[in-house]
């Protein structure tokens, strides 16, 4: 399924966003879907809206495509109102391109024919525009079979070249590599996105993935509950999660709790600063797997730790696989029997009950309140 439009940059600035949503909120039944979400897209850029099945993602999508109406709130596209609670732009009208995970080509029309469906003009001006973009994701060759004759990955790069067809401003894509198996997905991911970069235009992709959205996106809307959490680059998120619950949706974590005494917080690995945090308050103090250090020379007699690293804790080995790129080794900790994971960069399987001194740096951990982002 895709939106016709007619791209136009004149009179657009380079400061206007492609996209602007103000203040969305949808509700089905009285629950709030989306609440009160806010977002701009520039032109060029791809935006990840992220976040677990559920949380409003795709509901946001089709509001911005004219699917589905908004209860409350502005869309703009290059700063023209197209949608609030009173006025309309038809979906058909919007410039928007829409891409889905099952593709939605047309079995009865050949390759050429999808992807020209929604152009309109000369017949010599769109059979080169479907040339053209069908030269682009490497399809050329199958410009007159029909889909069933092709795998996945080319009926997704089709689908592809079908959405960017009629040069649409905006391009939102719901999932859209999901159907394919993990090692074809990169490759079309890469692919999908150097396309979307030559096109210029605004991208909004929608996916419950991390590692997708770090892979593709210049800027991350991670929500939760219909709300966007936390906003910014893949960066940002992954080094400055705004709480416990957005640290763990990038990676596993490991959590050690302690209470804060003047804006210290005491645990087996050594003292914790905890600015601004009231004296009594339990905290979370969260570090993630590739940053838990072993002592892997002194194998349990104890390491002489930097000031960095914190204090050294013993525990015990748990289990320890190889992963193909790390080696991940649980610990069950003496302290208080609580497991801890690391990974390692290498080929490295201690036997269970091997006694290890682990330390994690204090400038590679985060420190939250135990109530923020508990589930």
């Amino acid at each position: 399924m895709f939106f016709i439009g007619i791209f136009d940059e004149a009179g657009v600035s380079g400061t206007t966003p492609r996209l602007e949503i103000q203040n969305i909120i949808k509700a089905f039944g009285g629950r709030p879907v989306v609440d009160n979400v806010s977002l701009t897209v520039m032109p060029g850029q791809v935006t990840c809206l992220l976040g677990p099945s559920g949380c409003g993602k795709s509901t946001t999508l089709r509001i911005i495509a004219g699917v589905e109406m908004q209860d409350s709130g502005k869309i703009f596209v290059d700063g023209e109102l197209v949608c609030d609670t009173i006025y309309r732009v038809p979906p058909e009208r919007r410039s928007v391109g829409l891409m889905f995970q099952d593709f939605a080509l047309f079995p009865h029309l050949s390759v050429a024919d999808n992807v020209a469906f929604g152009l309109t003009g000369p017949r010599a001006e769109k059979r080169a525009r479907v040339e053209e973009l069908l030269g682009r994701v490497d399809l050329l060759r199958y410009i007159d079979e029909f889909p069933h004759n092709l795998s996945g990955g080319e009926q997704q790069r089709v689908a592809l070249a079908r959405a960017l067809a009629p040069r649409p401003k905006i391009m939102l894509m719901d999932e859209p590599f999901s159907g394919l198996d993990n090692r074809l997905r990169d490759e079309i991911r890469d692919q999908t996105l150097s396309v979307l970069k030559e096109e210029g235009a605004a991208v909004l992709l929608v996916t419950h993935e991390p590692d997708e959205a770090m892979r593709m996106a210049d800027e991350i809307a991670l929500m939760r509950a219909g709300r966007i959490v936390q906003q910014g680059a893949p960066y940002n998120l992954y080094n400055k999660p705004v709480d416990k619950a957005a640290a763990a949706f990038f990676s596993d974590i490991n959590v050690i709790r302690g209470k804060v005494q003047g804006a210290l917080t005491e645990t087996p690995f050594g003292q914790f600063l905890a600015p601004g945090v009231p004296d009594g308050t339990e905290v979370d103090i969260v570090i993630r797997p590739q940053h838990l250090k072993i002592d892997l020379d002194r194998n349990g007699r104890g390491p002489h730790p930097t000031p960095a690293d914190g204090m050294p804790a013993r525990g015990l080995v748990e289990r320890a696989r190889y992963m193909g790129k790390e080696s991940l080794v649980e610990f069950r900790m003496d302290f208080d029997g609580s497991i801890l994971k690391a990974t390692v960069p290498a080929v490295f399987l201690p036997k269970p009950g091997t006694p290890m001194w682990l330390m994690f740096r204090r400038d590679r951990c985060f420190v939250f309140p135990s109530r923020t982002g508990a589930a």
